[in-house]
């Protein structure tokens, strides 16, 4: 019988991790601290919770790296896209899920595998031995993050990590808000509509921003400084940037034609996704924020649409650790002072759901032909995931590490054929060189 692969952390990667092993053959003891131990953002002990958007971003494989990153899942047999396909919401060309449903099905699909066993521990020391995947993502738990860093000899990194509100839907007040998807992106009625739109006028727009800048706000604490990961940044942080930051950011009112007032064109617009299957909660979209409670019922409900507005969540901030990858792991996403222990997911440096569960998944396989006696080389470079696993474990500058979502940057770039491409086509030539290197790798004879 096989070594035992132990997985620390059930989120997106340790959830991928487990599976890719166990459909390999190897057993798999997954250890999750939760529902023993909590968190400031999860409110569940399920597996692959998700704690911020529900959404797994664009869907397109043909001229965009997360649609590409996507492809490349289902590809591989990925356990959590396959899931987010199954209990998808419409939301335009997005992949939006249903989150409830979807971690429910990832628990129970994990909890009933033959070869893996689920342990609801808190690990708070790294082994000496066996083969490890560390996958706890941005809330390390504080114990298990003085281990690494003691284990390391160098400082984790940090940044801090905000929450969007999510709005009870028969609270909003449709005869102000319509429904639209930006451009009517979807190739259904129910796809093309899948966002609510709150229209702001230019003085709405001014008044919403002075109440902004104004509201109290989450204090950090001493010793403590604000890096932002740019993707995920607060509103109010984006409106410290200037007036107008938010209207050509979360805010911006094009390819939107109001409904009830077709001949106005708003100034802002504040966008709401469906958040669940139901249709009775909606997620406010690019609104994290670290303002305090109060101060966000207040400040939200000067939003036309939103003056009744009750809120099934409000937004939040929390630290968000991640290790420097291009010093401490090899390109097998082993640590270099411990190659028996693998990293996987947003501690590593990655980005958002889909590219922690693509590490999970490397980490889960790569572990995997190891213990089989085997070896797994990462995916060619010009793949999505290769150029994720290329980033993080030596491709970025270790000297200004910061966390990254998947783009076509991060890839080898693509000769012109026949003259100069435009864009579209230039992304269209990294994806269909994508998907053949990829398939040949997946092709590779693996242990």
């Amino acid at each position: 019988m096989a070594e035992t692969l132990h997985i620390v952390g059930g989120g997106m990667a340790g959830s991928e991790a487990a599976w890719q092993a166990a459909e390999a053959g190897v057993p798999v003891v997954l250890h999750e601290m939760r529902p023993k131990v909590g968190t400031f953002a999860h409110r569940t002990g399920n597996l692959a919770e998700m704690v911020c958007s529900n959404s797994f971003r664009s869907d397109d494989d043909e001229r965009n790296a997360v649609g590409l990153l996507h492809w490349e899942m289902r590809a591989a047999g990925g356990l959590l896209i396959a899931a987010a396909d199954r209990h998808r919401l419409p939301a335009g060309g997005a992949l939006a899920v249903d989150r409830e449903a979807f971690s429910a099905e990832i628990t129970q699909r994990l909890r009933s595998h033959p070869r893996i066993t689920i342990r609801e521990e808190e690990v708070t020391e790294l082994p000496e031995s066996g083969h490890w995947i560390i996958a706890t993502g941005p809330l390390t738990s504080g114990r298990l993050a003085e281990a690494i860093r003691a284990a390391t000899g160098a400082e984790a990194l940090a940044f801090f990590d905000a929450i969007a509100p999510i709005v009870h839907a028969d609270t909003i007040d449709m005869s102000v808000a319509w429904a639209q998807s930006r451009y009517d992106k979807g190739e259904t009625e129910a796809e093309r509509k899948a966002y609510l739109n709150c229209p702001l006028t230019r003085d709405e727009y001014e008044a919403f921003v002075d109440a902004l800048l104004a509201a109290e706000k989450t204090a950090f604490h001493e010793g403590e400084t604000a890096g932002y990961f740019d993707g995920c940044l607060p509103i109010e942080v984006m409106a410290e940037r200037g007036r107008d930051t938010l209207r050509f950011g979360p805010m911006k009112p094009v390819g939107l034609t109001n409904a009830h007032r077709p001949g106005d064109k708003p100034h802002a617009v504040v966008q709401l996704r469906r958040d669940n299957a139901l249709g009775t909660l909606y997620n406010m979209v690019g609104f994290q924020t670290k303002m305090k409670h109060g101060a966000q019922v207040e400040v939200f409900r000067t939003i036309p649409g939103l003056k009744n507005a009750k809120f099934a969540r409000l937004g939040g901030i929390h630290r968000n650790t991640f290790i420097n990858s291009p010093t401490l792991l090899d390109d097998r996403m082993r640590l270099k002072s411990r190659p028996h222990i693998r990293f996987a997911g947003q501690i590593t440096g990655v980005e958002g759901y889909v590219e922690s569960a693509a590490m999970g998944l490397l980490a889960g396989r790569m572990a995997a032909a190891a213990i089989r006696g085997g070896d797994l080389p990462p995916p060619p470079p010009e793949t999505a995931m290769g150029a994720l696993v290329h980033h993080i474990t030596g491709g970025a500058d270790a000297r200004s590490f910061q966390p990254m979502n998947v783009n076509f940057g991060l890839f080898p770039p693509v000769e012109a054929r026949g003259g100069r491409r435009g864009r579209k086509d230039r992304y269209l030539a990294y994806t269909e060189r994508a998907k053949a290197a990829f398939t040949a790798w997946l092709g590779r004879k693996r242990a």
